[in-house]
């Protein structure tokens, strides 16, 4: 909002400083600013209110170390991540950028359903919270939106450069300066390859003339399978005090980096990475993302004061699928959201494992002393904040090496 603002009071009064505006990279700064004020400062309000209302976290009996200290500790503090990431954005960034858009859709979505599952588990005192299958539902649900918006929208497109056999051929196109076209595209890239772009295409070509409305079905699966996966990842990690916060934030720090170069048709141009025009704008949002997660830790570090709740992991998963998937690096997440994808993994195979070998054997077996992994290593008696630390560790590295694919290939 007040990037329009601003805009009319430079357009028509030529404001002092109303030009700055203009710059991403203030707005950025701006919104990382405000996103860090709203979750520290009025984040102490909001727990002090879920204090009196006395919305606590419900405890269960896992045999771990400083399990009952936690209990009564205010939670859906997810209320805070998510108004210090919204607030922000809808005042430094373009309303109008489709990409914005989407990741409101986002925030506000899966937001809304980790919050029926925290009233649920709070207010109707049922441990399970909302049924597993209905929040499956819901992310399958916001994966065909964004999909959809994806396939339809025109302002959604890459900008390629035109080959030179092309241009030779057509000599209105020859003449002009800017020899790039905008194109509708199910294009990613793809990491440690020299030609780094992978299209969903590929996998259809067999189609004939469905190729394209094929490649966009194969497009929008993937994109449910991502939303869902890295949202449960982002979920099941959320297990020990500012686990989940920390990590969310390393790797919203480096998409916002991707973003940035993206969305930057000289840098990208340098690097040889696909240009997606106005995707810059979403490094203003990734910047309240990043503010958000980083205030939140304030309050949700060891011994935490607060937890974000469902309605707060939920979203900070779908938040960074979706904005991978917008970005076209989704083909990057098994690396930059290493943590979430072990965290799955050994639930996984723990499951899979016991139940295998209850069948086989009519005992079941377990890999690791508890799942998931975090609380395998409470198990060993490793103390809460050294597991944190230590997969925070592991998390700036996997960003390291996901930023290195840039030239690494």
């Amino acid at each position: 909002m007040l990037y329009y603002l601003f805009d009319y009071l430079q357009e028509l009064y030529n404001f002092p400083g109303a030009g700055v505006f203009q710059y991403i990279s203030f707005r950025s700064g701006m919104a990382l600013i405000f996103s860090l004020i709203i979750s520290t400062v009025y984040g102490r309000r909001i727990i002090n209110y879920l204090q009196k209302k006395q919305v606590g976290e419900v405890v269960r009996d896992l045999g771990l170390a400083g399990q009952y200290e936690k209990k009564g500790t205010p939670t859906m503090g997810g209320f805070i991540i998510l108004f210090a990431i919204i607030i922000p954005t809808l005042l430094f960034a373009k309303l109008g950028n489709i990409y914005i858009i989407l990741m409101l859709i986002t925030s506000v979505w899966l937001g809304t359903i980790g919050f029926i599952d925290d009233y649920i588990k709070i207010f109707h005192k049922k441990k399970s919270g909302l049924s597993g299958r209905f929040k499956v539902y819901g992310q399958i649900g916001l994966g065909i939106i964004v999909g959809l918006i994806m396939y339809l929208s025109d302002d959604i497109v890459i900008r390629e450069k035109i080959n030179d056999d092309y241009l030779s051929d057509n000599t209105e196109i020859e003449n002009i300066d800017n020899k790039y076209k905008d194109i509708k595209s199910t294009k990613t890239t793809i990491p440690f390859f020299k030609n780094n772009e992978f299209d969903y295409k590929d996998l259809v070509s067999f189609s004939g003339k469905y190729t394209n409305f094929f490649s966009w079905l194969i497009f929008i699966f993937f994109t449910i399978f991502i939303i869902t996966a890295v949202s449960n990842g982002a979920n099941i990690t959320d297990g020990l005090d500012g686990l989940a916060t920390g990590t969310s934030a390393i790797i919203g720090i480096t998409l916002g980096i991707f973003a940035y170069l993206s969305g930057n048709m000289i840098y990208s141009d340098y690097l040889n990475i696909m240009y997606i025009p106005n995707s810059g704008e979403l490094v203003i949002f990734i910047s309240a993302f990043t503010g958000a997660t980083v205030g939140f830790l304030w309050y949700n570090s060891y011994p935490a004061q607060v937890f974000m709740g469902d309605m707060g992991s939920l979203a900070l998963g779908g938040i960074i699928a979706v904005f991978a998937i917008v970005i076209r690096k989704e083909l990057l997440i098994p690396v930059l959201c290493g943590v979430f994808l072990v965290e799955n993994l050994s639930v996984i195979l723990q499951v899979s494992y016991f139940k295998y070998t209850k069948k086989k054997f009519g005992k079941g077996k377990r890999i690791f002393k508890m799942a998931p992994l975090h609380h395998h290593f409470q198990k060993l008696s490793y103390p809460e904040p050294k597991i944190v630390t230590r997969f925070w560790i592991i998390s700036i590295l996997l960003a390291v090496i996901t930023l290195i694919t840039l030239k690494l290939r």
